[in-house]
C-alpha cells in the first residue's frame, strides 16, 4: 500500500446506486463519493462530479486511493480499469457492489492490496453477502503473499518461489514452516496449523527435499550463504524483531549513524528490515541524527533513565565514558537489552567512527523475546 493514498473513493450511477454509496460514504468517514452528473444534486455535501464516461475520472484517481468501490456491475468496471492496471504489487483494491446491494465483490488486488480485508469490512457495513475467491481464503489457509504483514512482517522478496509456495498450500502439500524469530500469532493461536503444514524453530537438520516449499521467519541474512538448497527452495519473511541500542557523541550526522548500522547489521548478518526499534539513554532522547532516522524508517525512539539503564545484567562491557557523561555503566547495550526484553544480547557493543567527521557512534543489538507457538504464552514485548 502506498502511504500517500486516501483510503477510499466510491462511484455510483443510478438512483439505487446512491443510497448505497450515501450509507458508505457516512459509514466510512475517509471517503470521497463521485456521482453521475444526474444525481449529483440529490447527493450529500461535498461530492465530486462523476464524469461520463468514466474513464477521464478514473485515469486521475486510480492510484490515489487505497480502495475503490464501484456500485456498478462487474463487467462494466472490469473494461473500465483493465488499462490503468500496473502490477499486483501496486494496484489499489477494487470491489463492486450490485445495484441493490445484495452482494460486495471483491474484483482486484485481494491479498497485497487488502481487497480481501475492504470486501469484508464493506459487506459488514451494508449486511450483504461477500464475494471472495481467491484460494487461500475460500479453503482458510496461510495467505502466503500477506502472511504477517498486520504484524509488520515483509517479504525478503515479493517475488521468487511466492506463487509456488501459495499453490503449495493451497493445495494441502508438505510444507514446512519454520519460525527463527516472530510472533507467535501469524496463525491464530487457537487454531491448529492448516493441513500439511508442520511448523519448528529451527533448520537444523532439514532436509529441504522432504517438502514442497519452506516459509522461513528469520531476521538473519546468511541463509542462502549457509544452506543455499534451503534458501533455493524457500520463501523468506522478515519479521520485526530486533532492537537496537545506540549512544553517540553530540551532533553526531545522520547518515554516519545510517552507515554504523547497516555496517553492524552487513556483519553480523542481520536484516536491516527487521529492526523494529532504537534506543538510548533519556540524555540522547533530542539527538537530531536519532530522531531523523527513526522517522525515516518509521522506527520507534525509546530512552530510559540512566539509573535505570545502570541496573542492567547482561552487559559485556562497563563504560567509563558513560558512566562519567550521563551517569550510566551501558549505554547502548543496556538500553537494548531492556527494551527488547532480552537476557542476552545477541551483538555486543561495536564502535563506529567516520575519519572525516570524528563523531563515534556505539550500536548493540538484541533480538526479541517471542514465545514460539508450541510454548505457553510468555511475558514479551508488546508495543515499543
Amino acid at each position: 500500500m502506498i502511504q500517500s493514498r486516501k483510503p477510499y473513493a466510491i462511484y455510483v450511477i443510478t438512483k439505487h446506486g446512491l443510497k448505497t454509496g450515501k450509507e458508505l460514504f457516512h459509514s466510512l468517514k475517509e471517503a470521497d463519493l463521485f456521482v453521475s452528473p444526474k444525481f449529483i444534486s440529490e447527493a450529500p455535501k461535498d461530492s465530486k462530479l462523476l464524469t461520463l464516461p468514466m474513464e477521464p475520472t478514473l485515469r486521475e484517481t486510480f492510484m490515489e486511493y487505497d480502495c475503490h468501490i464501484f456500485v456498478i456491475s462487474v463487467g462494466a468496471v472490469v473494461r473500465m480499469i483493465s488499462s490503468l492496471l500496473v502490477s499486483k504489487k501496486t494496484d489499489p483494491a477494487v470491489l463492486c457492489i450490485d445495484d441493490q446491494a445484495k452482494f460486495t465483490i471483491c474484483v482486484l488486488s485481494g491479498h497485497v492490496g487488502r481487497g480481501n480485508f475492504f470486501t469484508q469490512k464493506i459487506s459488514d457495513l451494508l449486511e450483504n453477502i461477500p464475494v471472495i475467491t481467491t484460494a487461500s481464503d475460500v479453503s482458510g489457509t496461510l495467505t502466503v503473499d500477506i502472511l504477517g504483514r498486520e504484524l509488520g512482517w515483509t517479504l525478503e522478496d515479493q517475488d521468487r518461489n511466492v506463487t509456488r509456495a501459495c499453490a503449495a498450500v493451497v493445495n494441502e502439500t508438505k510444507v514446512l514452516f519454520v519460525q527463527e524469530t516472530g510472533e507467535p500469532n501469524f496463525w491464530p493461536l487457537e487454531k491448529d496449523l492448516p493441513k500439511g503444514v508442520e511448523y519448528s524453530i529451527s533448520l537444523e537438520n532439514t532436509n529441504p527435499k522432504d517438502y514442497e516449499i519452506l516459509l522461513i521467519v528469520s531476521d538473519r541474512t546468511d541463509i542462502k550463504a549457509e544452506t543455499p538448497e534451503i534458501y533455493s527452495n524457500s520463501v523468506i519473511y522478515r519479521p520485526k524483531s530486533l532492537v537496537l541500542g545506540l549512544g553517540c557523541d553530540k551532533g553526531i550526522p545522520t547518515e554516519v549513524v545510517e552507515n554504523g548500522i547497516t555496517k553492524v547489521l552487513k556483519e553480523y548478518n542481520l536484516s536491516f528490515e527487521s529492526i523494529k526499534a532504537i534506543a538510548s539513554v533519556d540524555a540522547k532522547k533530542e539527538e537530531p541524527a536519532f530522531l531523523e532516522i527513526s522517522e525515516k524508517y518509521g522506527w520507534e525512539f525509546i530512552t530510559f533513565p540512566a539509573e535505570k539503564l545502570d541496573q542492567v545484567e547482561g552487559i559485556s562491557e562497563i563504560s567509563k565514558a558513560a558512566s562519567e557523561y550521563v551517569g550510566t555503566r551501558s549505554v547502548s547495550e543496556a538500553a537494548s537489552l531492556l527494551l527488547s526484553g532480552s537476557e542476552k544480547l545477541l551483538v555486543t557493543k561495536q564502535k563506529y567512527k567516520e575519519t572525516d567527521v570524528g563523531k563515534n557512534l556505539t550500536v548493540a543489538i538484541s533480538r526479541i523475546k517471542f514465545a514460539s507457538r508450541s510454548e505457553s504464552p510468555i511475558e514479551r514485548l508488546e508495543t515499543v
